[in-house]
């Protein structure tokens, strides 16, 4: 029997994009993509809390790299 994939909603969907965004802005600012994604995992919390806060994905990467 197939496993049933799980639906995300899309909200969740919305914030795995804007992540995948913000990873891009990180590796403009000097990261590769590996250190990008492994600070994103680090601190989903925090950047979580930037995305309800209404942040670009663009701003939340400059306050990262801050």
């Amino acid at each position: 029997m197939a496993k049933k994939k799980e639906e995300l909603d899309p909200e969740t969907l919305e914030l795995i994009q804007w992540c995948i965004e913000v990873e891009g802005f990180l590796v403009k600012g000097g990261a590769t993509v590996e250190e990008a994604q492994d600070h994103i995992e680090e601190q989903i919390e925090w950047f979580t809390d930037l995305f309800y806060d209404g942040l670009t994905p663009e701003e939340a990467a400059k306050e990262a790299l801050a």
